[in-house]
């Protein structure tokens, strides 16, 4: 046995309640070691020197590396004991906080278990509920549909469907939305993620000059307020793009710093490496080389003062459902915390999710996000429906490392996007390969968690890098693929079962097919990906099939 894998960590991703009475434990411990049973021995703390059970622990998932074993109980007294029993070649070893063991003292329990000592109403994670069932549409807002054509166009700098280049302008505006509305009802679409659509100069708007204004291109608050409105008559949420990590070098508290440097109220607003804010010298602290973008310093209680309003306000006047945080790991993880009280306080149901693009557990661990975008699952769908980098074995160890980053709660509120305005498009990406396409939706559909469509992957829209993955929206009907179009609605109704909501996952492979299942009572539901060059299983090379039945 190789005991230098075994890991346990208490009050952590290996031990979490999930309800006021319930908690799961898991235990990691080396691949290779098959000839292994991992138990749990557990108890009431002030009774566990001489009253306990045991139970047999089960290797749910498994990663290129490691085996984690998982159990889930429902507990009468939620002040609990425990330790781990390895059984290996008739050889009993005990694992707890003074590590892998020959023997165990149970009288002197109480200087080693493993405990979680007591489970608060307030310290465990609540699963945001829509979140599991969750429909994602992003929306580029000037490339997806111009709704008011009596609007200023002077803006407009291309032709609708012309490439794009990183200063055009193509006019889509918030009452597009609003017109298609029904379109994404239809496609089952149940909540909207938009890209920022307050005051900026350039097309993306993630140079916001007035967090509190809607910027005329798109349209008024009044637009957006009815965008809102008729959105959630139809059951659809709508999630704003906070950017709070930076602003542009127009708003007006650095414009005051700009002309009064160190004499401006605003001078510690911001990260300077001098009396005055230098644009050419680059003297201050940006987004990443940006010198439009000044860095805004997050942890100066005047910010966050500042953009805890912000957040509120539009929960507020306009009903919104979440918020997705730009750039949110370069931001104060107090400033976060402020922010989930806060928002929480005002919508409980309120989503919050980080543009994280790597492992983010210490953002996610109930005190800050609800969950990120899940970048670690799109490029694992990279490598194995587009570039051939993973076979089914390698896929579903990838997917399964995935889900242990974080707790069950984070799984199911986790963002799973195949592409978004900042990557090359999936469809592109496949070789225009749209089986593999539709097998990659059908993985972020069945997996935990939301998916998240780009707008245009269900018409197969193509793009290379920004800003060519941010081409307008081709609104001609006859140069859909409707089958298609058809078969992503068709996925994306899978979305509304309990079974994929709530369903135990359990991710394998066989015969270089990956196998994902989800089972609740007495029910699974399985899908079935080929990725190789031939047929297996009974299923064609590239595609995918999904059945249920029962246990």
């Amino acid at each position: 046995m190789n005991q230098y894998a075994l890991l346990h960590i208490p009050d952590s991703r290996y031990c979490f309640a999930v309800d006021r009475d319930e908690i799961v434990i898991r235990f990691r411990a080396a691949k290779e070691d098959t000839g292994i049973r991992v138990k749990l021995v557990y108890g009431a703390k002030y009774e566990y020197q001489t009253r306990r059970q045991t139970v047999e622990m089960t290797a749910h998932y498994e990663d290129n590396l490691y085996k984690y074993y998982e159990k889930r109980l429902k507990l009468k007294d939620v002040r609990l004991a425990y330790i781990f029993q390895i059984e290996e070649n008739g050889h009993r070893y005990y694992y707890s906080e003074d590590g892998l063991t020959d023997t165990y003292n149970y009288p002197e329990a109480f200087y080693n278990f493993f405990q979680m000592p007591y489970i608060n109403e307030n310290d465990y994670m609540k699963v945001v509920p829509w979140m599991p069932g969750a429909v994602f549409y992003q929306i580029f807002v000037d490339r997806f549909f111009r709704g008011d054509p009596e609007k200023d166009g002077s803006y407009i700098n291309m032709k609708w469907g012309e490439l794009p280049t990183p200063t055009s302008f193509a006019g889509g505006d918030i009452r597009g939305i609003v017109e298609k509305l029904n379109y994404l009802q239809d496609l089952g679409v149940n909540a909207i993620y938009l890209t920022p659509i307050f005051q900026s100069k350039s097309n993306h708007k993630y140079d916001i000059e007035n967090y509190k204004k809607i910027d005329s291109m798109f349209g008024s608050l009044e637009d957006f307020k009815e965008l809102v409105s008729k959105a959630h008559k139809r059951g659809i949420r709508i999630i704003l793009d906070a950017v709070f990590n930076h602003c542009s070098m127009d708003m007006k508290e650095f414009r005051d710093v700009l002309e009064k440097g160190k004499k401006s109220a605003y001078y510690n607003w911001f990260l300077i490496d001098g009396d005055y804010p230098d644009p050419e010298k680059m003297n201050y602290e940006c987004f990443a080389s940006c010198n439009y973008m000044p860095k805004l310093n997050t942890a100066n209680e005047e910010v966050q003062a500042f953009l805890l309003d912000i957040a509120l306000y539009w929960i507020r006047e306009a009903d919104i459902d979440g918020w997705r945080l730009d750039v949110s790991d370069e931001v104060s993880h107090e400033f976060w915390r402020q922010f989930r009280r806060q928002v929480k306080a005002t919508k409980e149901d309120c989503v919050i999710i980080g543009e994280n693009w790597h492992d983010a557990y210490p953002y996610l661990m109930g005190d800050q996000y609800d969950s990120i975008m899940n970048y670690a699952f799109t490029k694992a769908c990279l490598d194995y429906f587009a570039h051939g980098k993973f076979c089914a074995e390698q896929m579903a160890e990838k997917l399964n490392n995935i889900l242990m980053r974080n707790t069950q709660q984070v799984n199911n509120m986790m963002l799973n996007l195949l592409d978004s305005h900042d990557t090359h498009r999936i469809y592109t990406e496949t070789g225009k390969d749209k089986n593999r396409v539709l097998s990659a939706i059908a993985l972020a559909v069945i997996y935990p968690g939301a998916i998240c469509l780009y707008y245009g992957t269900e018409i197969c829209m193509e793009g290379g890098y920004d800003p060519d993955s941010r081409r307008c929206f081709d609104w001609e009907e006859d140069n859909w693929d409707k089958d298609f179009l058809n078969a992503v609605r068709e996925l994306l109704a899978y979305k509304k079962k309990k079974i994929v909501q709530e369903g135990i996952v359990r991710i394998s492979a066989e015969d270089d097919v990956l196998h994902v299942e989800r089972r609740l009572e007495n029910r699974k539901l399985v899908l079935r990906i080929n990725m190789s060059k031939e047929k297996r299983l009974g299923i064609d090379s590239g595609a995918y099939e999904i059945y249920e039945g029962e246990v």
